[in-house]
C-alpha cells in the first residue's frame, strides 16, 4: 500500500472538494491518501514520507495563488524525481492554474505524472455527480500508476 499526499489551496472550498474526490479515488485503489490544506504545511519536512503527491490550486487572475507559488518552492526542496504525481484545480472562466501545476511537477520536479494531464473543473460542475466522478476517476488513475 502506497501513501499519497493531496495538498491544495482553496479560497471557496471548491478546490478542496475536488481534492476530497481525488483522495477517495486513491483509496478506492487500495492506497492511503492524506488531504491537507497547504496553509497548514510549514516546512519541507511536513511533506516527507509519501510515495505520491497531488497538488491542487484554483485559478486566480489567470494564475496560481500566491500561497501555492510559495508552497511549490517548499516542495522543490524535496527530491520528488520519479515520484507519482497529479495536479488539479477549480476555475470560473479560464483554468490556467492546474496545467501550470502539472507542468511544474513534470518538468521542474521531474515527477512521474498521471497520463490524463491536469484535472481542471469549472466551479459549477464540482458539486454535481459528474464533478465527484471526475475527481474519483482522477484519483483512481493516480492509484493505478503505482502498479506500472
Amino acid at each position: 500500500m502506497n501513501k499519497v499526499l493531496v495538498a491544495y489551496a482553496s479560497r471557496t472550498g471548491k478546490t478542496e472538494k475536488i481534492g476530497e474526490g481525488i483522495a477517495e479515488g486513491i483509496r478506492m485503489k487500495g492506497h492511503d491518501a492524506d488531504i491537507v490544506k497547504i496553509s497548514s504545511i510549514n516546512t519541507a519536512k511536513d511533506l516527507e514520507g509519501y510515495d505520491g503527491y497531488v497538488f491542487g490550486c484554483p485559478t486566480y487572475h489567470r494564475d496560481l495563488t500566491p500561497g501555492m507559488k510559495n508552497f511549490l518552492f517548499l516542495a522543490e526542496q524535496l527530491n520528488l524525481v520519479g515520484k507519482i504525481g497529479g495536479a488539479f484545480g477549480a476555475y470560473t472562466h479560464s483554468g490556467e492554474a492546474s496545467p501550470m501545476l502539472f507542468d511544474t511537477m513534470e518538468f521542474v520536479f521531474k515527477m512521474d505524472m498521471v497520463d490524463l494531464g491536469a484535472l481542471s473543473l469549472k466551479e459549477a460542475t464540482i458539486e454535481t455527480s459528474e464533478g465527484l466522478k471526475a475527481g474519483q476517476d482522477y484519483g483512481m488513475a493516480i492509484g493505478e500508476k503505482f502498479k506500472s
